[in-house]
């Protein structure tokens, strides 16, 4: 016979299932908004699903919706590889090498987490125009080479995730530094690697500022450049923009479902010292 539910098991679970809907209700009102006339939004929010749904997809189609698809896709996958390749290199120097500097070079990741992205753009922009790379996507790539919270966070991951003894034993049988990192540290911080890739790829896709100032190219827009710019001279089509919204929150939503438990793992990883 099995055993009922503790009464404190059932009302944390009403309280879940209270919480997961407030989390995705604000997700179903994109939805519902983006099969609406502009005319209709102005009226109020609407809770039901109209018949307006084609009507704004073909209008964000004819605003090169699939180009802008393929661009963000091909922007955020660049991004993650590039991160996740400089990050790892440098979280490992950090968390299992002594040299000369190293307190410095790890004050200057924390400043660089510190900076709030508006000023460090300025500086940013000034060195793409030095190097000749604004209006194209390697400016919106080069910021992910040296991202600060990339570094931080596998060189804490790797701090707790990694044992030294097992470096140590794979040194004494004359593997080499990278045959290290590739075949010993990297399999132990999966978890890690694919945390930090679902975040690099969210902040990536959703990035707007940089692409804002960096690309000046209808053709090279990224998803919020193109669903800001579903706007005419007077007047801004809403239903248009929110169907757009809802179908680039869509790969996202499945992206963070199918992904959830290895994300929350790395981010809990560190979280206990064992």
């Amino acid at each position: 016979m099995k055993r009922s539910n503790h009464p404190g098991q059932v009302l944390a679970y009403i309280l879940l299932g209270l919480i997961s809907i407030l989390s995705v209700f604000p997700f179903y009102m994109i939805f519902s908004m983006g099969t609406y006339k502009t005319a209709d939004l102005m009226r109020g929010l609407p809770l039901i699903p109209s018949n307006y749904f084609v009507e704004n997809v073909k209008t964000a189609l004819s605003h090169n919706l699939l180009g802008s698809y393929a661009n963000s896709i091909m922007i955020s996958a660049a991004a993650v590889v590039l991160a996740l390749i400089t990050s790892c290199g440098i979280g490992y120097a950090l968390a299992k090498f002594r040299f000369l500097g190293k307190k410095l070079f790890y004050t200057l990741v924390l400043i660089g987490m510190m900076l709030p992205t508006q000023i460090s753009v300025i500086g940013y922009m000034i060195e793409m125009r030095t190097m000749k790379l604004t209006g194209t996507y390697m400016s919106l790539l080069c910021t992910w080479i040296a991202h600060p919270f990339s570094a931080f966070f596998m060189a804490q991951f790797m701090k707790t995730g990694v044992p030294s003894e097992m470096l140590e034993s794979a040194r004494i049988d004359g593997c080499s530094e990278p045959g290290i990192l590739i075949r010993i540290v990297l399999p132990c911080i999966l978890p890690g690697l694919a945390t930090m890739a679902t975040l690099i790829w969210l902040w990536s896709w959703n990035s707007y500022l940089l692409p804002l100032i960096a690309i000046n190219k209808p053709a090279m827009y990224t998803i919020p450049l193109m669903v800001a710019n579903l706007a005419a001279a007077y007047s801004t089509d809403y239903g248009a923009q929110m169907c757009s919204l809802a179908l680039a929150t869509l790969p996202i939503l499945i992206l963070f479902i199918c992904g959830s438990k290895v994300f929350i793992r790395g981010l809990t990883a560190g979280a206990i010292k064992g």
